[in-house]
């Protein structure tokens, strides 16, 4: 932008020299000049001396027509300055980007792209993280029907992070604790900490082939660093044990209390239209065939995982356990700041906003001023290095 602004500058300035006014008496300066007069009288406050000699000069420029002369030539400058400082600014950013190579891509931070769904409990999870920490990336929707977005990618779940268009973390917890890693650590890049959580492939008992990562509640320090992050002893275990906790338990809550009746089901698929990537005509199915699979997926996974037939009761217990596990006398279970199962549990939770659900949480157990807490912390970036 600023150098098609110089170029238009430029060939102004050239034609305002090359014109016939600017060979006549005045021409152009008479009448530019004329009117700052007009509309300047009196208004000079202590100026009044420089500006009659700055206006005298362009009005009897050498050979009567040096005012056309002189405005060409300021505009000429003009550009001749927007020029050469938009070859300053792209000098700068060239030295700037060479540096942040060098440096492994710190100077700057790594280039971050989420894809996700927006409703996803495990997206959720990693964008608190990434506001908390306030980490800049990119969010790319997917498409859960098609999921053409990520057709590149062999592992066809999400979220999928994409660090500088090379790097591919899969997994909320994994992509939290190297992050994590990566923040602490000096000397390691992400592919370097990505080792540390290999990917396992088993079969489950339904007979379908799942993917696991090794060690992905761990996050991975020397002894100094974490010394510096767990400065009391059981913190570290204590963490691992709650971020397990919202994976395998608080996560299988959403689903029945969302979609506990029909009327909630129907509110929650449109919410999920809404915010989701959905064509016109998946947008409608999605809506309302998938609010009555729900409905009925959602009776199964009450079977399941063995919930009470009043499934609230179970989401009121497991959030008033959380809250119960944090104790009165610290703000987050990381103290003063939230950590990372702070992080994970409020991602989790954060998915129901705006349904039935979540105001009868809110109102019926003791969560709210922690999620509170949590909103402001990562609304304003509290944990940004």
């Amino acid at each position: 932008m600023a150098a098609a602004c110089t170029r238009a500058l430029c060939k102004v300035g050239g034609g305002i020299l090359e014109s016939p006014a600017a060979r006549r008496f005045g021409t152009v300066s008479s009448f530019l000049v004329g009117n700052v007069c007009s509309r300047g009288s009196g208004r000079a406050y202590g100026t009044g001396g420089h500006r009659s000699q700055l206006l005298s000069s362009l009005r009897t420029g050498a050979g009567g027509g040096g005012g056309g002369r002189v405005l060409g030539c300021a505009v000429l400058l003009g550009g001749g300055l927007g020029l050469y400082h938009t070859v300053k600014f792209r000098l700068q950013q060239h030295l700037a980007e060479e540096e942040t190579k060098v440096s492994g891509g710190r100077a700057g931070g790594p280039a971050l792209t989420l894809y996700q769904y927006k409703t996803c409990p495990f997206c959720s999870k990693v964008r608190a993280f990434l506001d908390y920490h306030g980490l800049p990336y990119e969010v790319v929707e997917v498409n859960p029907v098609m999921r053409k977005e990520i057709k590149w990618s062999v592992y066809r779940k999400v979220p999928i992070l994409m660090v500088d268009t090379d790097v591919q973390l899969n997994d909320s917890s994994v992509i939290i604790s190297s992050l994590k890693t990566y923040l602490i650590s000096k000397d390691k890049s992400v592919s370097d900490i990505l080792r540390c959580y290999p990917e396992m492939k088993s079969v489950n008992e339904r007979g379908k082939e799942v993917t696991e990562y090794s060690n992905k509640y761990w996050v991975m320090l020397d002894q100094g660093e974490a010394a510096e992050l767990y400065p009391d002893k059981g913190m570290q275990k204590e963490e691992m044990k709650w971020r397990q906790w919202a994976d395998d338990w608080l996560v299988h809550l959403i689903s029945p209390n969302v979609y506990r009746t029909s009327g909630e089901a129907l509110a929650s698929f449109d919410y999920i239209v809404r915010e989701g990537k959905f064509g016109p005509y998946e947008g409608f199915f999605a809506k309302y065939v998938g609010a009555a699979a729900m409905f009925l997926i959602a009776k199964r996974l009450k079977s399941r995982h063995n919930l009470q037939d009043d499934v609230r009761q179970d989401l009121y217990k497991a959030v008033n356990e959380w809250v119960a596990a944090i104790g009165k006398k610290r703000k987050f279970m990381g103290g003063d700041q939230p950590n990372l199962a702070d992080l994970a549990v409020f991602g989790v939770l954060r998915v129901m906003e705006g349904l039935q659900a979540f105001d009868d949480m809110m109102e019926n157990t003791k969560v709210k001023p922690w999620y509170r807490r949590m909103e402001r912390a990562s609304l304003n970036h509290e944990g940004r290095a």
